[in-house]
């Protein structure tokens, strides 16, 4: 009889024992679902934006006349400026940039390297409307978080290309804006972290 009992003593602390450790097992796997779902629910800067292409069709076409770029806390922005509405454009992540027309290489500083096509051409029917006076800088952007250089690709049937480098494929976006006046933007901004 006291066999018995300590059989089922022993038993019973097994029991206790195996649902203790369950029951633990299940709320640190849940504490690490939470943290996990907490990491992701709260990107940096609240940017979801993504590193895959971006592209819209044209709808209209105009020439380019500047190329500038800024500084955001969460960003850094690059913006192409057109002289009346423009809306098409592709952005994407190449292993390398090239030249339009002539295809030469267009060396860039930085981990990544982001190909903005903007189909507005650095001219129109009756001369050039955008010649940048450096074509490997043309934007200073020393002291950018995440810009490394901004170099001309060329403006070649109808679209304007521009390799832009960047510290590491980040995440971004690209719209455009109306405005100034009856002039439009590109904007490109990519983010300082995922």
């Amino acid at each position: 009889m006291r066999q018995r009992r300590r059989s089922i003593i022993v038993l019973c602390a097994v029991a206790i024992a195996t649902i203790s450790l369950a029951a633990a097992a299940s709320t640190a796997s849940g504490a690490v679902t939470t943290a996990a779902t907490a990491a992701t629910a709260t990107p940096y800067c609240g940017i979801t934006w993504g590193s895959l292409a971006k592209s819209h069709p044209a709808t209209a076409v105009a020439p380019l006349i500047d190329v500038r770029a800024g500084r955001n806390d969460c960003y850094d922005r690059l913006v192409l400026d057109i002289r009346a509405s423009a809306d098409g454009y592709r952005v994407e992540y190449v292993p390398e940039v090239y030249q339009d027309g002539s295809g030469a290489l267009v060396p860039l500083r930085g981990g990544a390297k982001l190909q903005v096509i903007a189909y507005a051409p650095a001219y129109d029917e009756n001369t050039t409307t955008y010649q940048p006076a450096n074509p490997t800088e043309l934007v200073n952007v020393s002291g950018f978080t995440t810009f490394r250089q901004i170099a001309w690709a060329g403006s070649f049937e109808g679209q304007s290309t521009i390799g832009l480098g960047v510290r590491a494929r980040l995440p971004f976006r690209v719209f455009t804006l109306a405005g100034p006046g009856t002039g439009s933007r590109l904007v490109v901004d990519v983010a300082h972290q995922w």
